[in-house]
């Protein structure tokens, strides 16, 4: 495996948002010039006496770290989420959000979003490039069900959360994002989360709460355990990480997350206004495991959930953690005989029908292929066709026999592993 990772490093330390402790704070991100845009704190819920989200007149107008990390330049020529829909079970998702124009279908009044969280999320899933802006969503083409899972504040009950998975699954939706991380579980989330298994939907949800946000010091750590419905059996759960893929300082820790991904301080939209705001948590790094598998379901939509979680962690870059590879997850070459719906956290490799693997990563191994080709040829021309001249031997006609030349035209064999590896943009 090739990795440069010391230019992402660079590259995500250049554009790292700082976020600020309270929701009133601002945190700083690097403009197009060089210059700095002070851009404003999302909460995940507000006082009852506070008012709405606004919107955001402030906008990031370079590439976030968080997609240099996640290489999705690389990714989007492959998959863009055409045909999935993905439930966000949060505060709603505002319908009129500049980024996500034409794309929300709302359950009930979940179209609006006083708070402004289930809004970033979706951006962070499927938000369109706007003019003057290189922030994107993972799955531009993906449309996005907006459902409640909150009250309009962003109070969550287990009773509204599972009632947000029951609609997001009734609604069509083939991936299913949960911000909630709720300190115990209940019988009806079980049931809504078999729901969703039984209909073939992935439910990706928050591995833990979002980082206190009076927390100072990795001391600050309440201690591990696990929070629902991301520990139930069937759901892919998430850990945020910053810009050198580490856990934020003073974060909720658990010992059974699947998979992790970039939330602290990335960029993302607000419900209204064309700004950015800023924000941290695992809820965040849901949205961007949502994307990703909204882009494997779109090329292969033969895979099931399971099989999509699956493939999302054994292509996921290894660390105590497996940290998420949407280039990888998409281009991975699958061959055999499809496998069957894997267990919660198994790290078995899915397979699908060769024919199955051809698409983008055949044609994107054409030029190794091509480099394999010329070198078999120098050493061909260096040293086996000058031994044989001085032994006597000539090549005969083509017209008479085939000899080696007899495959030729070809294409050559490069073996290539199910658990490909992206390497970072230059």
């Amino acid at each position: 495996m090739t990795t440069t990772h010391g230019k992402v490093r660079a590259a995500g330390l250049a554009l790292l948002l700082t976020a600020a402790a309270s929701a009133g704070g601002a945190g700083s991100a690097a403009a197009a010039d060089g210059s700095t845009v002070q851009l404003p704190v999302l909460s995940a819920r507000l006082d009852a006496d506070a008012t709405c989200t606004a919107g955001s007149g402030q906008r990031a107008t370079d590439v976030p770290w968080e997609q240099v990390s996640l290489q999705l330049s690389r990714t989007w020529p492959f998959a863009a989420g055409t045909g999935v829909t993905v439930g966000v079970v949060d505060t709603g998702v505002s319908s009129s959000a500049p980024a996500l124009k034409g794309r929300v279908t709302a359950v009930g009044d979940a179209g609006t979003d006083c708070v402004g969280h289930g809004t970033f999320v979706a951006g962070l899933i499927g938000a369109a490039v706007q003019d003057g802006v290189r922030f994107a969503g993972v799955a531009q083409q993906a449309r996005i069900l907006a459902v409640r899972g909150s009250d309009a504040r962003g109070a969550v009950t287990a009773d509204r959360v599972a009632d947000g998975i029951r609609a997001a699954v009734d609604g069509g939706a083939k991936v299913v994002t949960v911000s909630a991380a709720l300190a115990g579980d209940s019988a009806t989330l079980r049931s809504a989360v078999a729901l969703a298994a039984k209909k073939d939907v992935l439910v990706i949800a928050a591995a833990v709460p979002d980082t206190p946000a009076t927390a100072t010091s990795a001391t600050d750590s309440p201690p591990a355990r696990d929070y629902y419905p991301a520990a139930d059996d069937g759901v892919l759960s998430v850990l945020d990480v910053d810009v050198d893929g580490k856990r934020p300082t003073g974060a909720y820790t658990t010992s059974s997350a699947a998979i992790a991904a970039p939330g602290d301080g990335v960029v993302g939209i607000g419900p209204k206004k064309t700004g950015h705001y800023i924000g941290s948590g695992a809820s965040l790094a849901a949205g961007f495991v949502a994307g990703a598998a909204a882009l494997v379901r779109s090329v292969h939509p033969e895979l099931t959930a399971a099989q999509t979680a699956t493939l999302l962690r054994t292509s996921a870059y290894p660390a105590d953690v497996p940290r998420l590879d949407p280039y990888a997850a998409v281009t991975s070459v699958l061959t055999g005989t499809a496998a069957a719906p894997a267990q919660r956290g198994s790290d078995t490799p899915v397979h699908l029908p060769e024919d199955k693997a051809a698409g983008p990563l055949r044609r994107a191994l054409w030029p190794a292929s091509a480099g394999l080709a010329v070198i078999i040829a120098v050493v061909w021309l260096g040293l086996i066709l000058p031994r044989g001249r001085r032994l006597g031997w000539s090549p005969s006609r083509p017209d008479t026999a085939a000899g080696p030349e007899g495959t030729e035209g070809e294409e050559s064999s490069v073996p290539v592993g199910a658990g490909v590896q992206g390497t970072a943009e230059n």
